[in-house]
């Protein structure tokens, strides 16, 4: 949240979700536009400044999309910077801070073009911040292509097969992959994207336990749009499926 000088104020009277507990009757201390403080209903009566009651709300940390391919009619594929800004106020006006343009399999050209527009709009201030980049494939199985486009899924052999991928430039930012770990190297590529800081997610799948076991030791953490466009639950084949839900490490 960008400081605004001036800008301060108590909002008291607020149920807080907070990440090891739930505060029934908070405060949050504003100060120069930024969270200073939060404290008890109790604890807020000291404070001296302005006063916004927000009447038994439940207020949240703002929401993060990791896997988001637009919105208000704005693709993530074909956008401009401006494009991609206009989203980001969108987002925020829901409650979320933060997001990941999603990309899907596609030309070198146009992966390019994309990720040009999204290191654009990340510098422009307003809305949700984009956080980073999420490609969903192209190292992907065929036969769980969804919505995907086949023909630009790739196997992966060595660094050659991920050279083209264009990757944001600030340290800060963050890269995410979702594969398909049976495919032709990619247990491989899950250790290759992890030991260079990505974030490995997996999808169009369908892998065994097996394998899925090698993809988390390799580093894989996630799993993308769980229980779509992977092998459904059977019980004689649990699957990916069966894999996430016994998996507490591993969030869906």
């Amino acid at each position: 949240m960008s400081k605004v000088p001036g800008n301060n104020r108590l909002l008291y009277n607020a149920r807080l979700i907070l990440p090891c507990e739930v505060i029934e009757r908070g405060a949050i201390v504003i100060e120069d536009g930024s969270i200073a403080a939060i404290q008890t209903v109790a604890e807020s009566l000291r404070y001296g400044g302005e006063r916004v009651d927000l009447n038994g709300a439940t207020v949240y940390p703002g929401f993060i999309d990791v896997h988001i391919h637009g919105a208000i009619g704005v693709d993530t594929m074909a956008a401009s910077a401006s494009d991609l800004n206009r989203v980001s106020l969108f987002l925020a006006s829901r409650g979320v801070t933060g997001w990941l343009p999603t990309l899907v399999p596609a030309p070198s050209a146009d992966y390019a073009r994309a990720v040009g527009a999204i290191a654009e709009a990340a510098d422009i201030s307003g809305g949700a911040r984009i956080l980073g980049v999420h490609y969903e494939g192209p190292f992907v199985n065929s036969d769980q292509c969804g919505a995907l486009r086949s023909q630009f899924f790739r196997s992966y052999s060595g660094n050659a097969d991920v050279a083209d991928l264009p990757i944001l430039k600030p340290k800060s930012a963050k890269h995410m992959m979702t594969v398909a770990p049976e495919i032709d190297g990619g247990v491989a590529l899950v250790a290759d994207l992890t030991r260079h800081g990505w974030v490995v997610a997996v999808g169009h799948t369908r892998a065994d336990f097996k394998v899925l076991d090698h993809a988390f030791a390799a580093g894989a953490r996630h799993m993308t749009h769980f229980m779509n466009a992977m092998t459904p639950l059977h019980h004689r084949a649990p699957g990916p499926v069966g894999w996430g839900l016994l998996r507490p490490d591993v969030t869906c």
